[in-house]
């Protein structure tokens, strides 16, 4: 019995042994807590919660307590913790306030996982990196309401992640620049300061985080700010290939754009606690010497021009006593650079294929003496379904090659590229497995994703949602950073297939699928329509595919089935999309599915 309730907490902690007794808590009790209240706050509120009201509190007479948490100065390290269960008796102890709160919601999955009769052990445990984090999209094109976002902090602290992001571009309501996130439905300053306190009483660290280099086209595009735009028309070079239409990037070289900057910090850091801030600054791609700092990038390089402005931003974020943080994309294109980075910032490191070079990256970084983060993603975006594969992969090698390089933090993150088509039950897979590689890699490398999905998350869809998300193997070509069934369902008819993509590859997709399908029952859960809207996305994906490569495309009638197939996928889009999510950015969303019905019109 033991061993089956094990199998499937979340992440497996380092050391375990069994016992043969078992202790059942009963309807009451005594709890025992012994340290500073704001240090067992965290762990008395988790475990009170899955006892319910007849358990009576106590503060000290550890005796005559059937469980006892206490704080102690024995257990090495910190967020460390030691759990005992025997016949008639819990008992936690942890040097710190996150320790304890870990050996807490390790014993609340012990009670669910083993329908409260707990199974006689002893735990050691303590984490690999000291920081495991998630970023959330929240600007391309979902914000979640606070409501979801709650609920997701429960979920990920329950799985010891202790940090968590909300990537943001235009979607805080800063109160002089309304103009910007009007009806994107923005985060508020009053829902930022609640979501601050949520957090901190689950031992997270809320952590601010805006662009503020690249990444900018919703508000340069507007003339009060167009005037701060490296290439005011746009036309930026894609590396790769195109270009990018719009003015995306500050000029560094500008004075107003740091006075700029340093407004939207004044107005948005009050509301955090943390002493982190995540300046974003990737993928500057009008830096490249056609802009209004071209004569600059030609005497001084871009990799100069750009750690310049890189540095005038630590400056205004060290101003405000925050320890800057940053994409590490572009410095690392320039590794002689690398060592003049400041001291105090944080590298974030981001890569998101199996292949990515965390270790070369990683070591350049540590050889600097740079603090970085490696910050894997989920692999859910750009994708219909996820690429389940690629994304165990990325996950592993960014937790092997951050702790073989000493890496201070692990951030999985969770991208809404492309209108953010993907339901957030896709997304599931890359935390919980994240969580677990990032506690302790040796004991979660192998981990039974699907069942430790279906034990805390995903109501008996875990193993369909894996292999949901393996589909896009089967459609005869791979491709960075999406899959071809997003490409073909996303994409304008005048681009052509990969390459290996053909009526046959698409047919076998679609019988998987289906096949996958048939067994599902009616159910009205969120996970249960997150799931129908991830077979419906790859259905209408292989259904366009079939008719662009048949030439079904062009007959009318095959027509007139796939705008009522898209009409439907639209429809069921902008349902799945209330259950967690704002009224703002729906409308772009759409638009993007919008554009591929409206080419099957006559």
């Amino acid at each position: 019995m033991a061993s089956a309730v094990f199998a499937n907490l979340v992440p497996q902690p380092r050391s375990h042994t069994f016992g043969v007794g078992v202790y059942v808590p009963g309807e009451t009790g005594t709890l025992c807590f012994e340290g500073q209240p704001d240090e067992l706050e965290p762990a008395l509120t988790a475990v009170q919660a899955e006892l319910g009201p007849g358990w009576r509190i106590s503060a000290g007479s550890p005796a005559q307590a059937s469980i006892c948490f206490r704080i102690v100065a024995s257990v090495a390290g910190p967020q460390s913790y030691r759990l005992e269960v025997v016949p008639g008796r819990v008992s936690a102890e942890a040097q710190d306030r996150a320790g304890l709160f870990y050996a807490a919601v390790t014993l609340v999955q012990l009670m669910r996982l083993s329908a409260c009769r707990l199974p006689e052990c002893r735990i050691e445990d303590a984490p690999d990196f000291p920081v495991r984090g998630v970023m959330l999209d929240i600007s391309r094109d979902k914000v979640p309401t606070l409501e979801t976002l709650l609920r997701l902090v429960d979920t990920l602290a329950g799985f010891k992640i202790n940090q968590l992001q909300l990537y943001t571009e235009h979607t805080f309501a800063y109160r002089e620049h309304a103009e910007v996130w009007q009806g994107a439905s923005p985060m508020t300053a009053e829902e930022i300061r609640a979501l601050d306190v949520y957090c901190r009483a689950r031992c997270v660290e809320l952590v601010p985080n805006q662009n503020s280099f690249g990444h900018l086209e919703r508000w340069l595009i507007r003339p009060r700010y167009n005037v701060l735009a490296e290439l005011p028309r746009g036309g930026a070079p894609l590396p790769w290939g195109g270009t990018h239409e719009k003015p995306t990037s500050l000029c560094p070289t500008d004075p107003r754009s740091l006075a700029f900057l340093s407004g939207l910090y004044d107005e948005l850091l009050p509301n955090f606690s943390s002493r982190l801030f995540n300046v974003g600054c990737d993928e500057t791609f009008d830096l490249r010497g056609e802009g209004r700092s071209a004569e600059q990038v030609r005497q001084r390089g871009e990799g100069r021009v750009y750690l310049d402005f890189l540095k005038r931003i630590h400056a205004l974020v060290a101003a405000r006593g925050r320890t800057m943080a940053f994409w590490g994309d572009i410095i690392i294109r320039h590794p002689e650079l690398v060592v003049e980075l400041p001291s105090d910032s944080v590298a974030l490191e981001w890569g998101y294929e199996a292949d990515h070079p965390f270790d070369v990256h990683g070591a350049l970084f540590a050889a600097a003496g740079v603090p970085f983060y490696v910050c894997p993603g989920t692999s859910s975006w750009n994708s219909l379904a996820g690429r389940t594969h690629n994304m165990l992969a990325n996950l592993r090698s960014a937790a092997e090659n951050g702790l073989r390089h000493g890496a201070c933090g692990y951030l999985i993150t969770d991208w809404g590229d492309g209108g953010h088509w993907q339901p957030l039950a896709v997304s599931y897979a890359g935390f919980v497995y994240g969580a677990g590689v990032s506690w302790g890699l040796p004991q979660n490398s192998e981990m039974a994703v699907g069942a430790a999905l279906d034990a805390h998350v995903t109501e008996r869809s875990g193993q369909l949602l894996l292999e949901l998300g393996d589909v896009y193997r089967e459609c005869g070509a791979l491709r960075g950073n999406s899959t071809e069934l997003f490409q073909i369902l996303a994409k304008p008819r005048s681009r052509p297939l990969l390459p290996g993509v053909t009526c046959e590859t698409l047919r076998c997709v679609l019988a998987h699928v289906e096949g996958l399908a048939a067994p599902l029952p009616l159910a009205q859960s969120v996970i249960a329509q997150e799931t129908a809207q991830v077979i419906r996305l790859l259905r209408a994906a292989c259904h366009r595919g079939l008719a662009l490569l048949n030439g079904g495309i062009d007959s009318p009638q095959t027509r007139q089935a796939l705008v009522f197939e898209m009409d439907e996928l639209m429809a069921a889009h902008a349902q799945v999309w209330r259950l967690r999510n704002r009224e703002g950015g729906l409308d772009d969303s759409l638009a993007r599915m919008a554009l591929i019905r409206d080419e099957y019109r006559p």
